[in-house]
């Protein structure tokens, strides 16, 4: 199953993700209307990309006391029940990836829906810090990466 998947070394934190997101989903670019959010350490100088992870057995699907959200049985993406939700915020508190955002005016969580399977946030990500793949994808490339890595150390030490 396919989802997002992030590589922090590359991202600029020039937030095209975040306002392809949001323009996606309302028409608007804001980064507070986006299921996608860069964390920035400026004392490291690191962008972060943080968006949910499909997890298996999603916490924020087991604690919203009303049932408003679901995992979708096809990707893995969380469903959110708009009219059923009673913003009370479970759903991001128990989010061990702080995934999870709130419309300001409707206090309805903000969680990737994957965008039917082709992500606005991935497709405008000019670094490739985020992609769609299979995780097993992401791994074999960081293989890559770190052996490409550590072969260039090598030869500028000799």
């Amino acid at each position: 199953m396919k989802r997002i998947t992030t590589n922090p070394a590359v991202c600029t934190g020039c937030r095209a993700c975040e306002m392809a997101c949001s323009f996606s989903h309302t028409d608007m670019f804001s980064s507070d209307l986006s299921r996608i959010h860069i964390a920035k350490r400026e004392d490291k100088g690191i962008d972060h990309p943080i968006v949910c992870q499909t997890c298996e057995h999603p916490p924020c699907v087991e604690v919203c006391p009303v049932d408003a959200l679901a995992k979708d049985q096809k990707d893995g993406h969380i469903i959110v029940d708009e009219d059923a939700c009673i913003g009370c915020g479970l759903c991001a508190g128990e989010c061990p990836y702080l995934a999870i955002s709130y419309h300001l005016e409707t206090a309805v969580p903000l969680i990737c829906d994957l965008c039917d399977g082709d992500p606005a946030c991935v497709k405008r990500c000019v670094t490739k810090a985020i992609r769609f793949e299979n995780p097993g994808n992401q791994l074999a490339r960081q293989r890559g990466d770190l052996a490409s890595r550590l072969s260039n150390k090598g030869e500028g030490s000799q």
